[in-house]
C-alpha cells in the first residue's frame, strides 16, 4: 500500500459456507477522498465494510486500512478508524453529552485531550445547544449526527458510514453531506455507502457492487460520461401509455410532469417527437441510470 492510500484490498473474499457474500474485491481509496460505495441490498457492502473495519475476519485475500493489515491486526485498524453503522446505536437513555463522555472512555481517549475532542465533534455537528438533551428525544437527523460526533472522538483518520441518511429528511441529508464534505477537507477519508443515488454526486470516486463483485469504479462525472451513447432524452407533453408502446422507445418512466426515455436510436428522436406531438430533447444519463444499467437493471418500461 502506497503512502497516498487510504485502503486498499487484493481478492478481498468472505463466504459464508456455499455463499460467496464478497467475491475478488480490489480496492483503492486515496487519502482525504470521499469515496461512495453503491449497490443493492445483498450486494455485499455491510460485509465488505465490517471486514475493512476489523470486525469480520476475511475468508481470503487481503486488505490495508491506513497501512495496518486488517486480517493480522485488526484491533490496531479498529483503532484507527470511526464506524457509523446503519443502525443507531448510541444509548437512548442518556443525553447527548452523557453519551459523548461515555464513548470516549470506549474509545480511551485521554482525560487530557478529552476537553478539546468533545469540544470539536459538538462544534463540527453543531450539538453545542443539545448537550442536555435526552438522545432518545431527538428527531432522526440529529441523531445521526450524534453518532458521528461520537464515532469522531478518537481522531479516526478513516471513517466508515453505513447509510448514514437512512430514514433522515432531505434537508438532514443535505446538512450531513456539508459535515462530510468538512471533514473531508480536514484531511479525514470518507467512505461511505448509500441507496440514495443523488448522494452519490458528492462522492470523489464511486464503486459498483452486484452479488459481491465490483462492477463499475469511477469519478460520477466520468461514469456518467461513459454511459452517455446520445440514446437518452426528455420528453415533454404526449401519453405515457403511448410513448411507452412505441417501438422506438425501450424504457421510459416519469420525471415530474416530463418522461425521460432511452431510445432505440438516437436518430428516432425527431420522428418521434413528430409523431407524437411532443418535445424530444436529449439528456444526458443520471448516475441512477448508470448505476441500473451496470448491474443489469433497466429503469422499466
Amino acid at each position: 500500500m502506497t503512502a497516498d492510500l487510504a485502503l486498499s484490498s487484493e481478492a478481498l473474499t468472505k463466504r459464508f459456507g456455499d455463499f460467496v457474500a464478497v467475491d475478488q474485491l480490489d480496492l483503492r481509496v486515496e487519502r482525504g477522498t470521499i469515496f461512495g460505495f453503491l449497490g443493492a441490498n445483498g450486494a455485499g457492502k455491510t460485509t465488505t465494510i465490517r471486514m475493512l473495519c476489523g470486525l469480520l475476519a476475511p475468508t481470503s485475500g487481503e486488505a490495508l486500512v491506513d497501512g495496518v493489515d486488517v486480517g493480522r491486526r485488526p484491533e490496531e485498524v479498529k483503532a484507527r478508524i470511526g464506524y457509523m453503522a446503519q443502525k443507531f446505536a448510541l444509548y437512548n437513555d442518556l443525553t447527548v453529552d452523557e453519551n459523548i463522555r461515555f464513548f470516549a472512555d470506549v474509545y480511551l481517549v485521554p482525560r487530557k485531550k478529552m476537553r478539546d475532542r468533545r469540544a470539536f465533534v459538538l462544534s463540527t455537528t453543531g450539538l453545542e445547544d443539545r448537550v442536555k438533551t435526552l438522545t432518545g428525544t431527538l428527531p432522526a437527523g440529529i441523531k445521526q449526527r450524534l453518532a458521528l460526533a461520537v464515532a469522531l472522538l478518537h481522531e479516526p483518520r478513516v471513517l466508515f458510514l453505513d447509510e448514514p441518511t437512512a430514514g433522515v429528511d432531505p434537508l438532514s441529508r443535505r446538512a450531513f453531506w456539508r459535515l462530510i464534505h468538512q471533514l473531508k477537507d480536514q484531511g479525514t477519508t470518507v467512505f461511505v455507502t448509500t441507496h440514495h443515488l443523488d448522494e452519490a454526486e458528492n462522492c470523489d470516486q464511486v464503486l459498483f457492487m452486484q452479488a459481491g463483485r465490483a462492477v463499475g469504479l469511477g469519478p460520477p462525472r466520468a461514469l456518467r460520461a461513459g454511459a452517455d451513447r446520445g440514446d437518452r432524452v426528455r420528453i415533454t407533453g404526449g401519453s405515457g401509455p403511448a410513448l411507452r408502446e412505441d417501438p422506438r422507445v425501450l424504457e421510459i418512466y416519469a420525471m415530474g410532469s416530463r418522461w425521460h426515455a432511452r431510445l432505440r436510436h438516437p436518430a428516432e428522436a425527431a420522428a418521434l417527437a413528430r409523431d407524437h406531438g411532443v418535445e424530444v430533447l436529449p439528456v444526458s444519463p443520471t448516475l441512477e441510470e448508470v448505476f441500473l444499467e451496470a448491474i443489469g437493471e433497466g429503469a422499466g418500461r
